[in-house]
């Protein structure tokens, strides 16, 4: 599903499974969560998994991707990317650095956030854009985990050039739903959704643009969002 919300010169790569075969990852690799519970050893060994295959895609051998301050992933020289896990989906965006200047991409299940969460990830006028909470199980767009998940690649674009984390309520979203025929305000046909968004940030950094866009789509009971930069990004907003 990542793979449609990029552009053809990110190498993707997604799974499902929730395991790996032992002996998936690098010794290097294994250290960093030996002493973890069997979940996050399941999902660092997936996601690693999909970088591996998006690795392949580039023409890259594989090779160990540790981590850095906050679990930042750290790419090959030359190389940028971004992994993102969660119950039944795992995945891996990964581009030449002389295409892409930053990316990032985030997976979540497709449920209400949980209860409190809401209130301490949007504005206020996000609140009144995406609506009251959508009850589970009725088909609707629970529009809170749309902006949840977004917000969430935003920032992972954002950290790897400026150095500087994001507080939730940095960044302003507006949201813009595909224009399907025949379709309703639940999900389209009953299995999917997509659009655009855009996210303004409250601060400033001559690193990156002030406002990023990206992608969103619901697929079979899972969010997934991207946002990607590219170098020329100022020629382009002189545009």
């Amino acid at each position: 599903m990542i793979e449609r919300l990029l552009p053809a010169d990110v190498s993707c790569a997604a799974t499902r499974a929730e395991t790996v075969p032992d002996g998936t990852l690098f010794p290097e690799e294994a250290a960093l969560v030996a002493k973890s519970v069997a979940k996050r050893r399941n999902d660092f060994a997936t996601a690693r998994a999909c970088a591996r295959r998006a690795m392949a895609g580039l023409g890259l051998p594989p090779v160990a991707v540790l981590h850095g301050h906050r679990g930042r992933p750290l790419w090959p020289e030359g190389i940028v990317g971004s992994l993102t896990h969660c119950e039944g989906y795992r995945a891996a965006a990964l581009a030449r650095a002389a295409d892409v200047l930053s990316l990032g991409i985030d997976a979540e299940p497709h449920a209400p956030l949980p209860t409190g969460v809401r209130e301490l990830v949007t504005l206020p006028a996000e609140c009144e854009r995406i609506g009251p909470p959508a009850p589970d199980g009725t088909g609707e767009i629970h529009w809170d985990r749309v902006l949840f998940s977004a917000k969430e690649s935003v920032f992972k674009t954002w950290y790897p050039i400026t150095g500087v984390e994001l507080d939730f309520v940095q960044a302003d979203l507006t949201f813009h739903r595909a224009d399907v025929p025949g379709g309703d305000d639940g999900l389209r046909g009953g299995t999917a959704a997509e659009g655009t968004f855009t996210a303004r940030l409250l601060l400033t950094d001559p690193a990156l643009p002030t406002t990023l866009h990206g992608h969103w789509r619901i697929e079979d009971g899972i969010v997934a969002t991207a946002v990607l930069v590219r170098p020329d990004w100022r020629e382009s907003e002189g545009a």
